[in-house]
């Protein structure tokens, strides 16, 4: 009998063994990859590599919409900088996690169309590829120049830069380098060994996904302890995670507003934000929804009085987001700078595996609190808005769209709530992980799907702990969207994808 080439698993679910991963020959390794993604219902939710004393691993997993089943396959070399066949050319989604590989290992992946280095961590494999000499593409041509922003730009926002070719004012290509941000994330989670530790530093991935971010690393916790969350702290936890999605999606109306001089719509926006951010600090403290999110309970389990309060939260975005989008979505000078502008096809968001708003303003139905539920969610319906055109105002109105669906989930969710056993109970800080193990922890957050997976040792200690931000699939998007446009059209794209430089760069 054959041996499976894969191991299946369900997102958030009991651990599996490391061993249960079958170990593959590379051509088998490349022909699970390459004809999963084959099939256009799978996407690469992440590859990466693991080293060994003497060996390299390499795990890849698929996440498969129809089915809710996450595919993982591992190969193992040789030898620790082997030369492999690049799977990248035919699935440029698969171009980043190579590039990453390769940075991080030295594994050379022939025929990859773009080696370059991803982040230049301090523990890259080749020192000798800086930021100071990064390989920019570029056209010999006079009648054409190149204009560079950042890494230090006017506003304050975090660091990156950004070079592009233009003819005149049209952008013939945007080169988008990051790498400017680097805490040791992912080893400090190993270095870190108190609970307490790695869920401050979890929530601090990325600071506007704090609730996003500590969920997944709590999901992926209790996965590997058996700690199991009742009923009412599901719904806590998505109801904490709703209200995240709202604040952004909110936040970025008003950015989008302001770099187009509509400043009735900034300032309004702006002043609802306020009010959901100021129910979630008095939820639990923090307006971000740090230290709401803990393993095995809460420290700030919900009560009917701040429950009450959300409720009147959501009748007044509702109100009030209703209303001011109106008046957006209606403005014939909004509409101008915001319509046919960045757009990017259903076509490039598939080949570049783009999640989130990305993904579902080009059509694509991938939204995993629907495709791979996670808590509350697997008994609960949720409702994806869709929209087609891929361009700035798609964008703009699916974050209109997904607010009004996080209000009704809200909403419903504190119904079902009312009526379950309301004790959460404290966070468990003395829990002991399972030897042997591995995990993968999905969350959809307000950008899109997060990934944390991890391998504990023979003695339950984390040796390996992989995060992945939605932003690594997305920063192509937006070098896909100003293709074409005017230059001064940059400024809007890049705030309708708002991508976080920190969450790519960790």
């Amino acid at each position: 009998m054959d041996q499976p080439s894969h191991f299946k698993l369900k997102n958030n679910y009991p651990a599996g063994g490391v061993r249960e991963i079958p170990i593959s020959g590379y051509d088998d390794f490349y022909s699970f990859v390459t004809d999963g993604l084959k099939d256009e219902a799978r996407h690469c939710l992440a590859y990466y590599g693991i080293k060994t004393q003497d060996s390299l691993k390499l795990y890849c997993f698929l996440a498969d919409d129809p089915s809710g089943n996450i595919e993982v396959a591992a190969y193992e070399t040789g030898t620790l900088n082997p030369v492999l066949r690049s799977a990248a050319d035919l699935f440029p989604q698969l171009s980043v996690f190579e590039r990453e590989i390769n940075e991080n290992f030295g594994v050379v992946f022939e025929g990859h169309p773009w080696m370059k280095g991803v982040r230049f961590p301090h523990n890259r494999r080749d020192k000798s590829k800086t930021m100071e000499n990064y390989p920019f593409y570029g056209i010999e041509s006079e009648e054409l120049h190149e204009v560079g922003v950042g890494p230090v730009h006017a506003g304050v926002i975090e660091p990156g830069h950004f070079r592009f070719i233009c003819n005149g004012e049209k952008v013939l290509h945007l080169e988008i380098q990051l790498g400017y941000q680097h805490r040791g994330t992912e080893d400090l989670f190993l270095s870190k060994n108190t609970p307490l530790q790695r869920c401050i530093l979890a929530e601090s991935i990325a600071g506007d996904t704090a609730v996003g971010h500590s969920l997944a690393h709590t999901q992926l916790i209790e996965s590997l302890t058996g700690l199991e969350p009742g009923e009412a702290l599901q719904i806590e936890r998505c109801v904490a995670l709703e209200m995240e999605r709202i604040a952004v999606h909110i936040g970025d109306t008003a950015a989008l507003c302001g770099d187009v001089a509509y400043q009735l719509g900034q300032v309004v926006c702006e002043a609802i934000r306020t009010r959901v951010i100021n129910t979630t600090q008095l939820w639990c403290g923090n307006r971000f929804g740090k230290g709401l999110i803990r393993s095995g309970g809460s420290n700030f389990p919900l009560s009917e009085e701040t429950a009450a309060e959300i409720i009147k939260m959501t009748d007044f975005v509702d109100r009030q987001f209703s209303g001011i989008t109106e008046c957006i979505y209606s403005s014939p000078s909004v509409l101008a700078r915001f319509e046919d502008i960045g757009t990017v096809t259903g076509t490039q968001a598939r080949q570049i595996g783009a999640v989130g708003i990305a993904a579902r303003t080009c059509g694509m139905a991938r939204d995993v609190r629907k495709t791979h539920p996670f808590q509350y969610f697997r008994n609960f319906a949720v409702n994806p808005a869709i929209l087609e055109t891929g361009d700035v105002l798609a964008r703009g109105m699916i974050r209109k769209l997904e607010v009004r669906e996080s209000l009704r989930i809200i909403r419903e969710l504190l119904e079902v709530w009312a009526g379950k056993d309301k004790d959460t109970g404290k966070p468990d800080y003395s829990y002991k992980l399972k030897p042997g193990a591995f995990s993968v922890s999905v969350v959809e957050g307000w950008r899109g799907e997060i990934v944390h997976s991890c391998e504990t040792d023979a003695k339950g200690n984390l040796v390996h702990y992989k995060v992945k931000d939605p932003s690594v699939h997305n920063w192509m998007a937006l070098a896909l969207a100003v293709r074409s446009q005017e230059i001064s059209d940059f400024p809007v794209c890049n705030k309708s994808f708002n991508l976080s430089y920190c969450g790519h760069d960790l």
